[in-house]
């Protein structure tokens, strides 16, 4: 099973803590710059001054503006990760992505940096392949996180199917909610969204059983 996070952080010791705390003040002086001036205007120097550092230590943790935008999204991966794995023992996997998925992406849609920072990439050319990107590294942590529950080998196709089904489901529900803007019950939005997906995969289950 995952450490939790804050049992990592209690357990680290003084140098690696440094580390951690300099990397997340180098990437808040980030998002914050790119949020006032906008991500291809703000310069690295200007995120090293920001955070206090020289740039050659930005460049010891990130080897690019882009790196410090992906660490971002990579944290919502984790995130879901920890809370599929948090789930109680023996409850059922359909229940246990919805359930963890859906707890992720409230605690994100109620983060206004996190909604604004989403626009952002969204709006960015440069950034744009991070966000294809990102669904590709949810889908694996999601797989690892179901895999984890389920260790039994044969599972693991089965794992995998899901994770792909499921992160599949998000992109398509991520690209409504972007269209038409947030709305306003976002956890009856996303559980309209795992309805459609459970309904659509019944019903391909019945078209096969047809062939």
């Amino acid at each position: 099973m995952r450490v939790p996070e804050d049992t990592i952080k209690a357990n680290e010791g003084l140098r690696e803590r440094k580390r951690r705390q300099t990397r997340e003040r180098i990437a808040d002086a980030a998002k914050t710059l790119f949020l006032e001036r906008g991500f291809d205007a703000t310069t690295i120097e200007e995120i090293a001054a920001a955070a206090d550092v020289s740039k050659r230590t930005f460049f010891d943790y990130f080897p690019s503006k882009e790196d410090v935008i992906s660490a971002w999204q990579d944290r919502f991966g984790e995130v879901m990760a920890e809370a599929v794995l948090a789930r109680p023992p023996g409850e059922s996997l359909i229940k246990v992505v919805e359930e963890a998925l859906i707890g992720s992406v409230l605690v994100s849609a109620a983060d206004p940096q996190a909604l604004a920072l989403g626009k952002l990439i969204r709006e960015t050319p440069a950034l744009r392949g991070r966000e294809q990107l990102k669904y590709v590294k949810l889908e694996q942590k999601l797989a690892e996180a179901l895999a984890a529950r389920t260790p039994d080998e044969a599972n693991r196709l089965r794992t995998r199917l899901l994770a792909m089904i499921v992160v599949g489901g998000m992109r398509v529900g991520g690209e409504c909610w972007h269209e038409d803007g947030v709305p306003e019950d976002v956890e009856g939005f996303a559980r309209d969204i795992f309805a459609a997906i459970w309904s659509e995969l019944a019903a391909f289950g019945r078209l096969g059983g047809e062939c």
